[in-house]
């Protein structure tokens, strides 16, 4: 029969402490997150109050340094006693009544305006919201609705051109099958195909020519078809979309001349025709889709020298309540485990915002001076440099260098960059130097974007122009840097 039995075991292991963590944590957060996470704070920890204004932040770490644990004896001499506080938690010093002005009486939120504002109009729930309504934006589905509208219409009529518009997606173009749209239940009798098909028709003729298209090619035909009929190359060009558009996509203009058997001139002409149509026609109704990026630090050139500022005005600063904490001192409570915790959440808190934005300028400080010929010469002057240089020159970890580097950015005068975009890995020359991967990249946009459009550049001759300046690479990294800078082959490239 077993016998259980108890050993015990000593070991050690490293383990992060609760304040490491948080310096972790906030370390690797983007200027969002860590805008976040401060907001977050500011409103859960009552010994943490916001800085208005835009003053240097020094007292802020100042005030961090202070006893973590026990009660400072001047503080219990200065601070008023408990029993002067009145019930609400104030001083004893009050605002003279003659001081105070009265504010006037706010109108009724819903009272209606008089003069050039309209009433107040509710939404059922006595609320109205006048942002909800003044910056909307029609999209592709409305637009065609209330252009349906205009129309005079058989309810059944209406319903499957609805249906139709709701199809859409957001190219303006209609991926789905006709009789897909509904379901079953949705009409009785069921619709034919024909009623579909008038359906679409209607559709197409609601707005802008090629909305509601099924493929490409018929998006292009009915742009080409809404065109005047004496324009020149037209007939040219419907042909060329409705039957030769694969050959015109590979760019493969001798065949296309032969099978057309036009000339030159007016094959040259009714591709340029096609060129100036809109393959997404329902983006020009797409809601604009903003993206902002807030820079950590700036750079900036004063006196010859580049000069590294931490972006701190753009993010809200956290400082320690001073009146709570002094109240905390001289509080007289026997239970006061919860909110000393609170207090130490805050010391650390402002501790490790300090250490983030001192970390971050200090890799920032470091990449400059290691990427000077960039920021004077631009891309192509851009070296090779590697986590591990960064972190063996300021002392620590290639971890903490790879946590201040992500997601962080560097507003410079040549534009915001990221922080791993001054990372690049070395390539050799046949000179016995070496030059970074994005020196290379910029190598061949600019040489792409100085070819003659009617002999592109290929690979092979890419790979030739690189090694005539001494960068010896393979065609097939060429090959992976261009698809990298999103240009086509050559074959592509090829303008007729």
């Amino acid at each position: 029969m077993a016998q259980a039995t108890y050993e015990l075991r000593a070991r050690q292991q490293t383990s992060l402490t609760p304040r490491l963590q948080q310096s972790v944590k906030l370390l690797q957060m983007s200027a969002l997150e860590f805008t976040h996470e401060i907001q977050q704070a500011l409103a859960t920890n009552p010994f943490l109050e916001e800085v208005e204004d835009d003053g240097p932040a020094l007292a802020d770490a100042q005030q961090a340094n202070e006893v973590d644990h026990g009660i400072n004896a001047e503080a219990l001499t200065s601070a008023p006693p408990m029993e002067e506080l009145d019930s609400s938690g104030a001083t004893a010093t009050e605002i003279p009544a003659e001081s105070v002005t009265e504010l006037p009486e706010l109108p009724d939120a819903q009272a209606e305006y008089s003069g050039d504002y309209p009433a107040a109009r509710g939404t059922g729930d006595g609320e109205s919201d006048v942002g909800q309504w003044a910056r909307s934006v029609l999209d592709l589905r409305d637009h065609l609705s209330n252009e349906l509208c205009s129309y005079r219409l058989a309810e059944r009529d209406r319903m499957l051109a609805a249906y139709v518009i709701e199809g859409l997606d957001e190219d303006g173009y209609l991926r789905t099958d006709l009789d897909e749209l509904a379901g079953e239940d949705a009409f009785d009798p069921p619709p034919e195909p024909e009623e579909w098909e008038t359906a679409l028709k209607l559709v197409q003729q609601l707005d802008v020519p090629g909305i509601a298209a099924r493929n490409l090619a018929e998006c292009l035909t009915l742009q080409l078809q809404a065109l005047p009929q004496e324009t020149e190359n037209r007939e040219l060009a419907l042909h060329i979309v409705s039957s030769e558009l694969e050959r015109l996509g590979k760019h493969d203009f001798s065949g296309l001349g032969r099978s057309c058997q036009c000339s030159d001139d007016d094959l040259r002409a009714a591709c340029a025709l096609i060129r100036s149509l809109d393959p997404r026609p329902g983006l020009r109704y797409a809601k604009p889709d903003s993206s902002y990026i807030v820079p950590d630090v700036t750079v900036q050139k004063f006196n010859g020298q580049w000069i590294v500022t931490p972006n701190r005005s753009s993010m809200p600063r956290a400082r320690l309540h001073r009146a709570y904490a002094d109240l905390f001192r001289t509080a007289r409570y026997s239970d006061r485990s919860p909110m000393a915790q609170e207090l130490q959440e805050a010391r650390w808190l402002i501790r490790n915002v300090e250490q983030r934005y001192s970390t971050i300028q200090r890799v920032a400080e470091a990449i400059v001076l290691r990427q000077q010929t960039f920021f004077e010469y631009g891309e192509i002057a851009l070296r090779p440099l590697m986590l591990r240089e960064i972190a063996d020159e300021l002392e620590i970890h290639e971890s903490t260098v790879s946590r201040a580097t992500s997601n962080k950015y560097m507003a410079t005068p040549r534009g915001i960059f990221e922080f791993k975009h001054f990372f690049s890995r070395e390539l050799n020359t046949d000179t016995g130097g070496s030059c970074s991967a994005a020196a290379v990249r910029a190598l061949i946009k600019e040489m792409i974007d100085g070819e003659d459009g009617n002999s592109p550049l290929s690979d092979v001759d890419l790979a030739q122009k690189l090694g005539e300046q001494g960068v010896v690479v393979a065609r097939r990294t060429v090959s992976k840097y261009r698809g990298q800078l999103k240009y086509p082959p050559a074959e592509m490239r090829r303008e007729y």
